[in-house]
């Protein structure tokens, strides 16, 4: 993951970045933009499948279960490998922290949504 990337239009990590602290978070997302704006200087973008940890806790129905399925996955990651699930702003912030221009999450089936991270 750390090894020479080649120059591409668009990464996809499915269920990585969960398990690394925000300092290799950091390292692993400026690897892949740097493979990416050696192809493209815009329009490339990384697509990381992973879980986001809804916010809002006055949510009713299937988004509530689906919040406590979400926060016992945190609480799962936090014991066996010490890291964590990630809210939208915790997200972000790795993001912009990187130089990443934008980003558009999509909840996808079942607890994993889609994040598009844009050059």
């Amino acid at each position: 993951m750390f090894k020479e990337v080649l120059a591409s239009d668009a990464i996809l990590l499915k269920c990585i970045l969960h398990d690394w602290n925000d300092d290799e978070c950091l390292k692993i997302l400026k690897h892949y933009k740097e493979a990416i704006s050696r192809q493209n200087k815009k329009g490339g973008k990384v697509m990381i499948i992973d879980m986001v940890l809804m916010k809002n806790d006055k949510m009713i129905g299937e988004a509530y279960n689906s919040t406590k399925m979400l926060l016992f996955f945190d609480m799962l990651m936090m014991v066996l490998v010490t890291e964590k699930e990630r809210q939208e702003e915790e997200w972000a912030k790795l993001f912009f922290t990187v130089g990443f221009s934008n980003y558009k999450i999509t909840p996808i089936l079942g607890l994993r949504s889609l994040i598009q991270v844009f050059l």
